[in-house]
Formats: structure tokens, C-alpha cells, sequence
């Protein structure tokens, strides 16, 4: 249990982890890359290790010492029989893609969350290409099988960045032209990383098209997750001030800036900057009196991992506000509709899980109580802003789930 007291004011600037989904993909894409590459400003949390350890077993030589990851890659790839992926739902489904196109015999698995969580949805697209993707029952383990692949042209029915992930390492190893398209444009880092690391590809809205490519190994500093930042974005939007340094503001990762906007917090960018092709920025939040918000379908791409705790910001703003399109929520480390709902509901707030989101009424303030994580960690992180804002603070339960993607949260947290 980690105990939360409330604090009537909170304030402060932090440095922050980088970026989770940026630090797989520098990782995984390296692996296969002529060259030495060196990432500094790395998260290397339980997630982005276990990618680490996959590729590892495949044969790249990686090295990890605090922040810093060196990464040596082979063009030949050795065939693994087991790939632990553990919690990491961004390993599992884009190594499916990477492992797709390279000759390898591959069961790749994780611990009894990520054996929940649906793979269909990228096993079906590349078979497209003609990969052999087999699913346990839909689920993982994941049996991947030596196939040749032919490029193809795949319509995504919900944006992913996961799944056109997958889809474009797969397109890499792929004879002829693969292109992905999907309804909303989702989280670009693969895009930007391969283009940087001289792939055959062009990207023309919200199409992707990628050709056969042999990839130049690259060097980068990670910038700074702005969802790890939201955390503390949130704390200075609730009770007093904040200054995050160097977030990536990748414009298709900044819908929790959108649904600020929306809210009407109070926020500047200060510094921007460029590091490795991704935007960086300060950003300044003070403590604003917030309104109700409407989200739909179109706004949650940009925003999904921060759904929780934009949904907690709704619970302390003035009037009714509604958040559909967001049934992707419930196959996350948890049913994020529902824990999400609980913890609001816990913490003295009012809110009414619906099929893909929420109707939460917002009070001034929320009492506090205990909250359980559910083992997820950003049911946690959400849960501690919660109750450092509430009127008595209270308890997590199973709060060490953080270490997953920010493991020294409660640390900042107490500074």
C-alpha cells in the first residue's frame, strides 16, 4: 500500500523519464539497423526492458547502464523459440510485425495480463502481407512462422499506432509496396524513427506507405513522455504550479493539451525545440477553476493512455462532461473504462462508465479514500494525483506497477 496525504498546494519543476513509446521503438528498430546506435534519456522501465530482452535473445548486442542503452544491430536475426514480452503490450505487437518478414520461428508471450489482451487485431492485418501469425485463442502466446511477404494494401477499421506499427516492420521485409491507412491519424513515432533511419517510405496524411528498406542505425536523446508529465501537469492544474522539462509535444501525442484546451487550464510552452525529429518543449501549468468537456471519437488517439486522468480532471471541473469513443480502453493493462470509473467513485467523485467511455458530474472537490491499481500503472499514477487533491488523501493498493513505465513516480512525487 502507498499511502497519499493531500496538499493544499503543489509546485515545482521535474525531469522526467523519456518517452516509453519512443525508447521501444529506438530499441527494437536499432536491433535491425547496420550500425551502433546510442539512446540516452532512455525509459528503461519493466516495459521497454522487456524489449530490450527480446531483442537481445534474437541476437542484437544491447547494453544498458542507467538512462543510456547502446544498441548493435544484426543483419541476421538467430530463430528464438521464446520471446518474454512480460507486461509490455507495445513489445509484443510490434516484435510480431518486426519478427514477421525476418525468417524466424518465434513464440512470443507475457505474464497473465498481457495474455488477456487481444492480438488478433494484428495478426489479421498481417496475414494480409501473407504472414503465418497464429494467436492462442486470439490471445498470446503467439506463434510466428518463417513466410515470405508480399506488400499489400491494409485499411485499419480503428486507428492504432500498435497495429500500424506492427504493419509497416512487417512492410520493411516485404517484397512490393505496403500501405497502412487508418480513419484517425494515431501516434506517429514509427513513422519519424523510420524515416530517420533512411527507410523507403512517405507518409501522405493518414496513409503510410513503406517499401523494402535495409535501415542506418541513429542516435538520439529520448525527450521527456508527456505522459509521464501529465501527472504532474495535472497537480499544477489542481493545486498550484508546474514546469515539465523537455516533453515531446509530437503533435499526435498532445491531445492532453487539446483536452486543456477544452477544460480551460492554464498552460504555456516555453523553449521549444527539436531533438532527433521530435518536438520538444517546457510546459507551464497553473492552477485553473476547469469546465466540462465533451470528447468523441475523433479526439481520443492522441490522448488514450491519458483518458484516465483526464477523466479524473473532469471529476473537479464545473458541470457534466461526456467521453466516447473510447471502447480501446478496455483492453488496456485493465478494463480502464471500468478502474477508472471505481477510482473515481472511491474517491468521493461521480462518474457512470458507459460502453466506450464515461458521463462524469463534476464537484469542487473530492473527499479521498482507498483505491486499488488494479496493477496498472496508470490507474496508479491517476489514483495519486486524485488523492493528493482530495480533502483526506488516502491509500493504493499495489502501487510498485508504476516501475512499468515510471519507476521512481512516487519519489518525484514526495520531492
Amino acid at each position: 500500500m502507498q499511502i497519499i496525504k493531500p496538499r493544499e498546494y503543489f509546485d515545482g519543476e521535474f525531469e522526467l523519464p523519456g518517452d516509453k513509446s519512443i525508447t521501444h521503438r529506438a530499441v527494437m528498430l536499432n536491433s535491425g539497423a547496420d550500425g551502433t546506435a546510442v539512446i540516452t534519456n532512455a525509459l528503461t522501465g519493466e516495459d521497454c526492458l522487456s524489449t530490450c530482452r527480446c531483442m537481445k535473445t534474437l541476437g542484437a548486442d544491447i547494453q544498458v547502464d542507467g538512462t543510456t542503452i547502446a544498441v548493435k544491430g544484426t543483419p541476421k536475426f538467430e530463430s528464438a523459440k521464446e520471446l518474454d514480452c512480460g507486461n509490455s503490450g507495445t513489445t509484443i505487437r510490434l516484435l510480431t510485425g518486426f519478427v514477421a518478414g525476418k525468417n524466424i520461428t518465434a513464440k512470443l508471450y507475457g505474464d497473465s495480463s498481457l495474455s488477456s489482451r487481444p492480438m488478433k487485431r494484428v495478426a489479421e492485418p498481417l496475414s494480409l502481407l501473407g504472414a503465418e501469425v497464429a494467436t492462442t485463442e486470439g490471445h498470446a502466446p503467439v506463434f510466428v512462422a518463417p513466410k515470405k511477404l508480399q506488400g499489400a494494401r491494409v485499411d485499419l477499421a480503428i486507428s492504432s499506432a500498435q497495429v500500424k506499427s506492427a504493419v509497416l516492420l512487417a512492410g520493411i521485409s516485404a517484397d512490393g509496396e505496403t500501405t497502412v491507412s487508418e480513419p484517425v491519424k494515431s501516434r506517429d513515432h514509427t513513422e519519424r524513427m523510420l524515416l530517420a533511419m533512411q527507410a523507403n517510405m512517405k507518409v501522405n496524411g493518414n496513409e503510410v506507405t513503406v517499401k523494402r528498406s535495409e535501415l542506418k542505425s541513429l542516435s538520439l536523446c529520448v525527450p521527456s513522455d508527456i505522459s509521464s508529465a501529465s501527472y504532474f501537469m495535472a497537480l499544477g492544474a489542481l493545486k498550484g504550479e508546474t514546469l515539465c522539462k523537455n516533453v515531446g509535444i509530437n503533435p499526435t501525442r498532445t491531445g492532453i493539451l487539446r483536452a486543456f484546451d477544452k477544460l480551460g487550464v492554464h498552460y504555456e510552452l516555453l523553449n521549444k525545440r527539436v531533438s532527433g525529429g521530435e518536438e520538444t518543449a517546457d510546459i507551464r501549468v497553473k492552477k485553473t477553476n476547469m469546465r466540462a468537456i465533451s470528447l468523441t471519437a475523433e479526439d481520443i488517439p492522441s490522448m488514450i493512455d491519458e483518458l484516465p486522468l483526464i477523466a479524473l480532471l473532469c471529476a473537479f471541473a464545473d458541470g457534466e462532461s461526456r467521453i466516447t469513443g473510447a471502447k480501446e480502453l478496455r483492453v488496456k493493462e485493465s478494463d480502464r473504462i471500468q478502474t477508472t470509473t471505481e477510482l473515481i467513485q472511491n474517491l468521493g467523485g461521480d462518474c457512470t462508465a458507459t460502453e466506450d467511455g464515461f458521463i462524469i458530474r463534476g464537484k469542487k472537490s473530492l473527499t479521498g479514500g482507498n483505491i486499488d491499481s488494479y496493477l496498472d500503472h496508470r490507474i496508479a499514477m491517476t489514483g495519486a494525483v486524485g488523492l493528493i487533491a482530495s480533502k483526506t488523501g488516502g491509500a493504493i493498493k499495489n502501487p510498485e506497477c508504476c516501475a512499468i513505465s515510471f519507476p521512481d513516480f512516487f519519489e518525484k512525487l514526495a520531492k
